[in-house]
């Protein structure tokens, strides 16, 4: 190894790396200013109100991404039900991720906060499903076991795009009920076909619970570019099916992306689970793990991850979406964590180890050095912490002409070096 090393890095040892500068891109930022008093009215709703009744028995359900906000909505939706008289729990609902293991999907909860006594109510984990229909192909239609036994369920999750396709309906309360819900085997049987089948089977799937499991209603949220709740509903179940592709819409007008459409290098600080189900949600980096094509994303020519979030603790499914990856990266990798996500959508790719370099120097002269950009001394590079901090990113110079252009971009800095510590990292 050290020898293949030494040899890499004299093929990258004259790479020039361009002097960086901090933007901020400017987003629409509508916002939820008082979460509780939201939730409260919502759930006020005559509609949603009269689901409620003294001593049901009710499953809230809580995904594996990082929604904003999570732990307070499910909370102020446990106090609703339990002024209400009814018994609230909490369900990890997150397909095959924490490793596809109920102790794992607790864990995930306890790292964005959602715990019993913050939340007020237990937690009930399970890899345990109940067959509740079958389709008209002859599929079953299962859903976790607590839920099922319940006197009620409420899905509660973020409306916005989906990493792997454009649909009616992509990722919030269809997707959490069909394959959150499902768990692993729900997740199995939606994704059997391949991508090109997931986003019809989740609606079909979706309807199927809807009309032959005990939904009240749903709660969906939206957030803006910059992480901040902007929309929360609560939808009865005709609502979801009906008011699901509106609110979707407006996640796609709320949602941040990077402002230069054409550059040579995307290099993202760290991925995790807890940002996307891709590591780096594909909507803002372009990168797509199946064939999905969408408008208005960004073109780079190679991408760069350097490093693992804690959060995702391992979990780096997603990786095989990028071209360069640093060693640290690499050792961080949990496959018991990592590979079940990509089992389970049989998408593999996601999870294909890319090229790893010693540190994160030559990671970034790998990824200017394979670009093919013209002269390396004017590459276009954008550098971003993860693709959920989208406001304040680095850019090379090779790009201020076009920064200064955009009534939304804001420079901040002047350019500078990019410094690096005696191993090589730039943090």
């Amino acid at each position: 190894m050290s020898e293949t090393q030494s040899m890499v890095s004299k093929i990258l040892q004259d790479v020039p790396l361009p002097r960086m500068v901090k933007i901020r891109q400017r987003f629409l930022r509508d916002r939820v200013e008082d979460i509780p008093a939201t939730v409260r009215a919502e759930l006020s709703r005559p509609c949603i109100r009269e689901k409620i009744h003294p001593g049901m028995y009710v499953a809230l359900t809580c995904g594996s991404r990082g929604v904003a906000n999570i732990p307070l909505i499910l909370r102020e939706i446990a106090t609703f039900l339990k002024e209400a008289g009814a018994h609230p729990f909490i369900v990890p609902a997150m397909g095959s991720h924490g490793g596809a293991t109920a102790d794992g999907q607790c864990k995930v909860l306890q790292s964005y906060g959602v715990t019993e006594q913050f939340c007020g109510c237990p937690i009930r984990a399970t890899m345990e499903v109940r067959q509740i229909a079958t389709t008209k192909d002859g599929e079953p239609v299962v859903i976790d076991r607590f839920a099922a036994e319940a006197d009620g369920i409420i899905p509660v999750n973020r409306i916005k795009p989906h990493t792997d396709f454009q649909y009616i309906y992509e990722s919030g309360l269809m997707k959490m009920m069909t394959i959150g819900l499902g768990k692993q085997k729900g997740a199995e049987n939606c994704h059997r076909l391949g991508p090109d089948h997931l986003a019809r089977r989740i609606e079909t799937f979706a309807n199927y619970i809807l009309d032959n499991a005990q939904i009240l209603f749903g709660v969906g949220t939206v957030e803006n570019a910059y992480d901040e709740t902007c929309l929360l509903r609560a939808l009865t179940p005709d609502e979801i099916r009906t008011q699901e592709p509106e609110i979707l819409k407006y996640a796609y007008r709320s949602m941040a992306q990077i402002l230069f459409k054409d550059i040579d290098v995307l290099v993202v600080d760290r991925i995790g689970k807890e940002i996307s189900g891709s590591g780096a949600d594909p909507n803002i980096t372009g990168s797509f793990a199946t064939n999905c094509v969408k408008e208005g994303i960004v073109k780079a020519r190679k991408r760069v991850y350097l490093d693992l979030t804690d959060i995702t603790d391992g979990n780096a499914c997603g990786v095989g979406l990028c071209d360069v990856i640093t060693e640290r990266l690499y050792r961080k990798i949990d496959f018991d964590k990592t590979y079940p996500n990509s089992i389970t959508s049989t998408i593999l790719n996601a999870s294909k180890i890319p090229i790893f370099m010693k540190n994160q120097c030559e990671a970034l002269k790998l990824g200017i050095y394979a670009s093919n950009c013209p002269d390396q001394k004017k590459v276009k590079l954008v550098r971003i912490a993860t693709t959920m901090e989208l406001s304040e990113i680095l850019i090379s110079e090779a790009l201020l002409g076009e920064a200064r252009a955009n009534p939304q971009i804001e420079i901040l800095s002047e350019a500078t070096e990019m410094m690096f510590d005696s191993k090589g990292d730039l943090f």
